[in-house]
């Protein structure tokens, strides 16, 4: 009897982005499934989340990339349940000896304390205030935040100390956290970029399946613009072949919303996520798979990715300079700015108080 690989096939991973669960590059074995002679016409239970702790050292992630816009970060959980198939993040799950596949969006990791170690980081004398960067690796406002409740703890420990924060989510549960956000909006300290992909729901649903729908994040972006939260709207990742076509209308969507900055970065598949997007698009959108594949190489000097500084987050090529020209003549129409207004870090103050001593002053 024949017993298929793929997850998918079996009914497992219903409501997941990934198809598989490939090994992770420094593991010595790959898993196989082997017929044992019991009938398997049940159907195979589905995969459930999974949520390991760990015990954090440091929460300050620093970073010298000339990519980057900021040099410091703090990631709050390892894994992200939304399960988008394109994440750049899932080959990272490979250093904790899972999968970057099912693995990424089902054994996830929550960091509690993780605020602590963040607030004695910041009272380090020689410590000095840079804007720090949530959400640009997992999402902190994935659905285990709902539960853990870990970013409304370092919201609350970067507001005490008004140190600039700067968020990327697609989670519509940043909401939760408007009355904070919006206290250090006012100061300056804080901006938000919200994700949307597609306007497609078939397609986001397909592409990114535990995210809310993307009316529902435009949504979002309404209600912290309405709060004084200023949003940048992030059409990213720019799907060649698949969604592309949207960009313009992304960004309208965003403008019309509130956002009041867009960015755009095209699709790039690091190490394992090249294969798992592949087998992706040819299993979700057989007829667009070998263009999208193409346009992705072209964009990549002819590789499935370029890890190259200074064109990985850009591409390369004919359609990178289309879709550069595209957006700033979208921008320059909706009035959206490129770069968003710079936050405040000569508001940092370390507080007398501690959550354990309040001062008596």
């Amino acid at each position: 009897m024949e017993i298929s690989d793929k997850p998918q096939a079996n009914g497992e991973a219903r409501g997941r982005g990934a198809l598989d669960n490939a090994v992770g590059r420094f593991e010595p074995y790959a898993r196989v499934r082997v017929d044992d002679g019991w009938p398997v016409d049940e159907p195979a239970p589905v995969l459930r989340t999974q949520v390991a702790q760990e015990r954090p050292r440091s929460a300050i992630t620093r970073n010298s990339s000339p990519d980057l816009s900021f040099d410091r970060s703090v990631n709050v959980y390892r894994g992200c349940e939304h399960g988008c198939v394109y994440c750049f993040a899932r080959p990272g799950h490979a250093w904790l000896g899972l999968s970057p596949g099912l693995d990424f969006e089902t054994r996830l990791v929550a960091r509690p304390g993780i605020a602590a170690v963040l607030e004695r980081e910041l009272r380090r004398r020689a410590y000095r205030p840079a804007t720090i960067a949530i959400g640009t690796y997992t999402d902190p406002y994935q659905p285990i935040e709902a539960t853990h409740a870990l970013m409304r703890e370092v919201l609350e420990v970067l507001r005490r100390f008004r140190h600039p924060v700067g968020i990327v989510t697609k989670g519509s549960l940043i909401e939760r956290d408007i009355d904070l956000l919006s206290d250090m909006a006012a100061q300056g300290l804080c901006a938000v970029g919200v994700s949307v992909t597609t306007l497609d729901r078939a397609v986001s649903r397909a592409m990114e399946p535990r995210v809310p729908t993307p009316a529902r994040r435009l949504q979002v972006i309404e209600r912290l613009a309405g709060a004084g939260v200023p949003v940048r709207i992030c059409a990213s990742p720019l799907v060649p072949g698949l969604t592309d076509h949207e960009l313009e209308a992304i960004l309208e969507a965003g403008a019309q919303a509130g956002a009041v900055s867009a960015s755009m970065i095209p699709l790039r598949l690091p190490r394992e996520v090249a294969g798992l997007f592949r087998n992706w698009i040819e299993d979700r959108f057989p007829d667009s798979a070998g263009k999208v594949m193409r346009r992705v190489r072209d964009l990549h000097g002819g590789q499935d990715y370029d890890a190259e500084f200074g064109r990985r987050m850009t591409g390369q090529g004919t359609w990178a300079t289309l879709y550069r020209s595209r957006f700033r003549a979208a921008c320059a129409r909706l009035g959206l700015a490129r770069e968003m207004p710079a936050l405040r870090s000569d508001l940092f103050e370390v507080p007398l108080d501690t959550p354990q001593q309040p001062s008596l002053f």
